[in-house]
């Protein structure tokens, strides 16, 4: 398949989203980036901004998301859009690649593991690359494993930590180029 078959689902803010929107584009693919009215983001192309309606589709409760991620979440209104925005990227995505760190109880640090959760409950081909170790995993059912992942899903969805590193940049784009490339 080729890339301009395939669709890039994100959230348009700077760090690992933005360089999933970059090489997306790059490759010529379409991208879809959620958002809200009031959110910071800094990928413009493909951007879809979600109504208060839409966004009630991805909400959550945040007992439920604390209990889940083993750490308390602020209740603030920006940060449930978030976590209702994320719900948008990963429902429509076929599988999930994140960046950022997995924590020893198996989930991923600070917002960004939301999205890894939620691709575990939906049982999507989950992917994340660890900057600390600097390697990719596969989430199993019950472990990470080292894993060399392709973008296989013409709808998937790239998200991450804010504070992108260099292993994380080459990372990202590494995967593309394995992905697309003979």
């Amino acid at each position: 398949m080729k890339p301009e078959d395939f669709t890039l689902f994100s959230g348009g803010v700077k760090g690992a989203e933005a360089e999933f929107g970059a090489n997306a584009e790059r490759l010529g693919m379409e991208e879809v980036h959620f958002t809200f009215e009031g959110h910071k983001i800094v990928r413009k192309r493909g951007t879809r901004f979600l109504t208060q309606e839409e966004l009630k589709h991805g909400d959550v409760s945040l007992v439920y998301v604390s209990k889940l991620m083993h750490r308390k979440y602020s209740d603030g209104p920006l940060f449930r859009k978030v976590l209702q925005s994320i719900w948008h990227m990963v429902n429509h995505a076929g599988e999930v690649f994140v960046v950022g760190h997995i924590l020893e109880d198996k989930t991923v640090k600070g917002g960004t593991g939301w999205g890894a959760e939620l691709a575990k409950l939906f049982n999507k081909p989950l992917y994340v690359f660890d900057q600390d170790q600097e390697q990719w995993f596969k989430w199993t059912g019950d472990a990470w494993k080292k894993a060399t992942p392709k973008i296989r899903d013409k709808n998937f969805a790239g998200t991450g930590t804010r504070f992108l590193n260099a292993a994380g940049k080459q990372a990202i784009a590494d995967l593309f180029d394995h992905s697309f490339t003979k």
